[in-house]
């Protein structure tokens, strides 16, 4: 009897601990329980269900707390965007130094000189240690190392570069990660097709043994890729960017076939050769929007939102981190119009074999993520129209409250971020628990307004980089690095000097191209001496709904003590006697017969 009672008590405090827990938990993080999982889901549901509920007050409340201790941070540049020297020390022409000499870009301009990179390396390093970033993600111009794009055409002095860059950024202590390849492919291999040529994928292999074997003593962390997306949809899709080729149809989709298995073949060379010697990592830098759907009432536009996701993120994400293969819903649709539109099929999408396939899986160490902005999605009837939204049957626009930036993709949505990092960790990473590096995030501003004081910018990586900590903090989401985009301004590949991204600011007009420091970049510094948004002063203790639960669970265990002594006394000191008035009150008011 004794113990029947005490099981019985602890079983009614732990119903009640665990209600006001989750209670708790889900009123801390901004969710509605009633937001729970029920049955199977795919991914994009499974996060929608999550965050739809949110207000928009819960939505953007501001966390001031801090990042884990370790987390990295950093900033970045992109070899074409800022070397210059396009011709010296032995370089070979790229598909940027074409696209720009042929008068594509803004305003005919060049990135013949850009930012003088290529002769500041003391000077560009100066200013990463006024940041204080313990990380730069800068990458390597392939025609740079090999003017043609092969080894035997080498380059001493670019690879020479890269080993001063290098150098002195470990001197300074910042671990340099480096990009295999940033859109600047030698014009060489460009003649005979680029991407879509399949030779390309053991050409990049010899490129990237070369680069693991020169720089891999110092460099350990690497990106095969950075935004491989823009280069099959913006260079070979649309043609807006180098080598501006227009086929939607085939030769965009030849690009990330041979893009997927070049990333799969230098993860393997690092693997095989070079991983128990020099103990680095090598992944990928995937870019995506976060996709919202337009009518959330609607299930066909969440079901739009997805598709819209599959194609851009999915499309390499899945093969690497999934099964090895192209996602299911972007193979069923480019099906679905091959048979609606047997007179003009708009995509024809490669087939990876087994061997293929197995290869691929499995060849990254970390998530990469670059992300800038969010789009609302709504189903649409994409007809035999050739592009992502006409074979996805999607339609991709903005809200008009959203504020807009120099440039027509890129609207501030930082809580988009936040539901992307959400969708990636339940996607890709549920069952290898990978980290997430964030690869790049930034803003530009336009070339003739923008100041010193830019406060637009300060107000979008403030807010960025807090999402990043909501879903760290609360989600639980490995996040371990954020990158800011970019040290400074750059030449931005078909808008030339019109956009400006950087933390400094370069005066294009003067020859020594003298940098100058924003206003963002010593409100990164800030961040990043704080490893967050807390600071020792204004720091106060916030019972979340872990500490509920175990102060709940505390008090759970002090009443079963309490109850289990005052019973045990009572079993020792024999029965009670029993007041005869007592029961004869209670008698004559209860029918007992």
């Amino acid at each position: 009897m004794y113990w029947n009672s005490v099981i019985f008590f602890l079983l009614i405090v732990l119903k009640i601990c665990l209600y006001f827990s989750c209670l708790s938990l889900s009123k801390s993080h901004g969710i509605s329980h009633h937001t729970r999982m029920t049955g199977l889901r795919n991914s994009y549901q499974t996060v929608w269900d999550k965050f739809k509920s949110q207000t928009t007050a819960e939505r953007d409340l501001f966390l001031q707390e801090s990042f884990p201790s370790g987390f990295q941070w950093a900033t970045s540049s992109v070899s074409f965007k800022t070397e210059g020297g396009w011709s010296e020390g032995g370089k070979g022409e790229t598909i940027w130094d074409r696209f720009g000499h042929e008068g594509l870009a803004f305003a005919n301009q060049t990135a013949d000189l850009a930012c003088d990179s290529y002769r500041k390396v003391d000077y560009d390093v100066y200013l990463l240690r006024g940041l204080q970033v313990d990380t730069y993600q800068f990458s390597i111009s392939w025609a740079r190392i090999f003017p043609t794009g092969y080894r035997q055409s080498q380059s001493e002095k670019g690879a020479q570069y890269y080993d001063q860059l290098i150098n002195a950024l470990v001197a300074s202590g910042i671990q340099p990660i480096v990009t295999l390849y940033h859109w600047d492919l030698p014009q060489a291999l460009q003649n005979y097709g680029g991407w879509t040529n399949a030779s390309i994928v053991e050409a990049f292999k010899d490129y990237a043994d070369f680069c693991f074997s020169r720089f891999g003593d110092r460099v350990k962390i690497w990106n095969t890729f950075n935004s491989p997306w823009v280069v099959s949809h913006a260079g070979y899709g649309t043609g807006v960017h180098a080598p501006g080729v227009k086929d939607y149809v085939e030769s965009s989709y030849q690009v990330t076939h041979n893009i997927l298995k070049s990333h799969a073949e230098a993860w393997h060379v690092y693997n095989d050769n070079y991983r128990k010697t020099q103990g680095g990592k090598v992944g990928i830098a995937l870019n995506s929007d976060w996709a919202e759907p337009s009518d959330p009432a609607k299930p066909e536009d969440v079901a739009a939102a997805d598709r819209y996701l599959q194609f851009m993120l999915g499309w390499f994400a899945h093969p690497i981190f999934v099964d090895g293969d192209y996602p299911a819903i972007l193979k069923d649709q480019v099906e679905q119009k091959k048979t609606a539109c047997s007179d003009s099929v708009p995509a024809k999408l490669p087939v990876f074999t087994p061997t293929e396939s197995k290869r691929i899986l499995g060849t990254a160490d970390f998530f990469g993520l670059n992300h800038y902005t969010s789009r609302l999605v709504s189903n649409s009837d994409g007809g035999c129209t050739p592009g992502p939204d006409g074979v996805g049957d999607f339609h991709a626009t903005v809200d008009p409250t959203w504020s807009s930036t120099a440039s027509d993709w890129i609207y501030p949505v930082p809580w988009g971020l936040r539901r992307l990092l959400n969708y990636i960790a339940t996607e890709y990473l549920s069952a290898n628990k990978l980290p997430v590096y964030i690869t790049g995030n930034g803003m530009p501003t336009d070339y003739s307004v923008d100041s010193l004081t830019d406060t637009s910018r300060m107000d979008y990586m403030r807010s960025y980089i807090n999402e990043a900590l909501k879903a760290t903090l609360t989600d639980g989401v490995d996040v371990q690095r954020f990158t800011v985009q970019s040290l400074m301004d750059g030449f931005e590949a078909n808008q030339g000097y019109s956009q400006r991204f950087g933390l400094h600011y370069v005066n294009f007009e003067v020859g020594s191209r003298p940098r100058t420091p924003k206003q963002s970049a010593y409100l990164y510094a800030e961040i990043i001496e704080q490893n967050g948004f807390s600071s020792q002063k204004s720091k106060k203790f916030k019972a979340t709904g872990l500490y509920t639960t175990f102060a709940l669970l505390i008090v759970a265990v002090v009443g079963v003590i309490c109850v289990s002594v005052f019973l045990f006394k009572m079993k020792k000191k024999g029965p009670r006697k029993v007041n005869m008035w007592t029961v004869s009150k209670w008698s004559k008011n209860c029918n007992c017969k």
